[in-house]
């Protein structure tokens, strides 16, 4: 396979330190590179910026940039809120539990948790830029279970792509396939 693992994902922050202290402090990620320029080093264009990074256990990163001088938003604002997001996965669910407590306690609202079809259960809240952030831990740990979202995943994009209703989705899964409708 040509991809190997998620190296970055980047996003907008409105101020690189108010970001660092959220995701080292709420999150306990580690701040793990930074770096700036005056142009844009793929196209040439003026736009100072910095580029931070957050590393994980596993390797992988979350970056930003702060563009004090670049138009637009943080984020996609004709969007619903819900939909553009990083998902953190945890290790378990009473590690996710634990960490909505925890929180909590440090003043964040917190949604959830929230089941995902028994695949996953999660929770929700905002960085300081807005761009929403899950926590997530698997719930289904069963391979043939696992194999079976594998396999019914070309049928369920099927169904969308001829109905974009998911009322009829019970007659043809089940109701087993896919994250729970909200």
């Amino acid at each position: 396979m040509l991809c190997k693992k998620l190296h970055h994902a980047a996003y907008r922050c409105k101020d690189a330190r108010e970001t660092v202290d959220f995701y080292t402090q709420m999150l306990g990620l580690k701040f793990s590179h930074a770096m700036g320029e005056d142009h844009v080093p793929s196209t040439g264009k003026y736009s100072p910026h910095v580029h931070i990074f957050f590393e994980m256990e596993d390797g992988s990163n979350i970056a930003f940039f702060e563009c004090p001088n670049d138009p637009g938003d943080m984020k996609d604002m004709g969007s619903p809120d819900w939909i553009q997001h990083f998902a953190f996965e945890v290790a378990d669910v009473p590690t996710l539990l634990h960490a909505k407590t925890e929180l909590e306690a440090k003043g964040l609202k917190v949604v959830g948790p929230t089941n995902h079809d028994d695949f996953i259960t999660s929770i929700y809240f905002f960085d300081p830029s807005g761009h929403r952030l899950e926590l997530t831990a698997r719930t289904c740990h069963d391979p043939k279970r696992l194999q079976s979202f594998v396999d019914e995943a070309p049928q369920v994009l099927a169904l969308w792509e001829k109905t974009h209703d998911w009322s009829q989705r019970e007659t043809l899964f089940g109701g087993s396939t896919g994250y729970q409708r909200s």
